[in-house]
């Protein structure tokens, strides 16, 4: 088992934390801080540990937030700061909370702050509460750093203002009206750095979900005398709305007719595989006429839900080039381990294969309880 995050994130980051600060704010209470910062910490998972250290900072620096900012940006090259690990950059999470919290009010020096903690971990959550209270200064702000040098900056155009952030409140506003972040996205589209036109796809992404017609109107006037890079944007943006077969999204990426294909020799196997085990569902795709197609072939299989209901989940396969009149032959083999993002229940699992976003039924397999251990003697 995978050693849970907050384990990297220890009694030493509050502790390099205030030799940073001590160390350009030599008044710091660094005995005080600690004390504080570290009351309770080995209870609390990784996020409320970086909430609980920005805590102790708004209790242990000047009370005068913008001059407290000031010390904080000056510790950033601490000595002290680098370290290495996968988790290095939350060693600054502590500072975005502390802003997101504490500096509503000062917004000249929360950008400024926001602006270099961004380019050390990562401002996009912290930007949240400021799109939302001063939704036109914040977002013209956003319009400048646009051309910003640091793609770090730029990403967080994009990034902060996704409606449907992982882990991040939903911005309401933008989700119900999308248009003025995609403002900033058309100034983003063809920027030079892959991690910024990532974003970017992931943005448009979250868009197509609360406004499919949207996402496909934009989605055709960006591909129009695309380079490769923004065709690439495109196809990333699409992903959730082809799987979920999306009409205008299909006909965008090229998809928008029936496949004129047969689905045979489908094979779904074990039948009644249990809880824990796997399932291997195999079929052939045939070229049915005498000219060439391109078909996007996916697999969604209704998982059965705690209530007894079904939900689908969508398998990707591959875009094929079938040659007339041939066969290509699939084959996905599923896991029906228990995760922390599904739970599986027993029931009768239908299977579909997608084609062009069209289902085809191919069968499905019994889902039984995992088999019960035997006691030890």
């Amino acid at each position: 088992m995978a050693e849970p995050l907050k384990n990297q994130y220890g009694p030493e980051i509050p502790a390099r934390i205030a030799d940073m600060i001590a160390h350009v704010y030599p008044a710091f209470p660094k005995r005080a801080f600690l004390r504080d910062a570290l009351a309770g910490y080995e209870a609390l998972e990784l996020m409320p540990r970086g909430r609980h250290i920005a805590r102790a900072l708004r209790s242990h620096l000047p009370q005068d937030v913008p001059a407290a900012l000031d010390i904080l940006l000056a510790s950033l090259d601490a000595p002290y700061a680098k370290n290495g690990g996968s988790l290095a950059s939350f060693l600054f999470m502590p500072h975005t909370m502390y802003v997101a919290a504490y500096a509503l009010e000062h917004f000249d020096a929360a950008m400024r702050a926001q602006h270099a903690l961004t380019q050390r971990f990562t401002a996009e959550f912290s930007i949240r509460p400021f799109i939302e209270k001063y939704p036109e200064q914040t977002l013209a702000q956003l319009r400048q750093w646009t051309r910003d040098p640091s793609p770090h900056v730029r990403r967080l155009v994009s990034e902060g203002t996704r409606p449907r952030l992982p882990w991040a409140p939903r911005l309401r506003a933008l989700q119900r009206d999308p248009r003025p972040a995609i403002e900033l996205l058309e100034l983003l589209k063809d920027d030079p750095e892959p991690y910024v036109r990532r974003s970017v796809a992931n943005h448009l992404n979250d868009i197509g979900k609360d406004h499919p017609g949207l996402l496909s109107a934009i989605a055709r006037r960006w591909l129009e005398n695309a380079g490769p890079e923004r065709a690439w944007i495109v196809r990333h943006a699409l992903r959730s709305a082809i799987k979920r077969g999306d009409a205008g999204a299909l006909a965008v990426s090229g998809f928008g007719a029936k496949a004129e294909v047969a689905v045979r020799r489908a094979a779904i196997t074990p039948a009644r595989p249990r809880i824990g085990g796997k399932v291997t569902i195999a079929f052939d795709l045939v070229n049915t006429k005498p000219r060439a197609q391109r078909v996007l072939a996916d697999l969604r299989v209704h998982y059965v839900k705690s209530s007894g209901k079904t939900g689908p989940k969508v398998f990707k396969l591959k875009t094929v080039e079938l040659a007339p009149k041939a066969a290509l032959h699939f084959e996905k083999t599923l896991s029906l381990a228990d995760l922390t993002t599904r739970r599986h229940h027993p029931g009768r699992h239908r299977v579909e294969v997608l084609l062009n976003g069209r289902a085809t039924y191919i069968g499905g397999f019994q889902l039984t309880a995992a088999a019960r251990r035997r006691r030890a003697e």
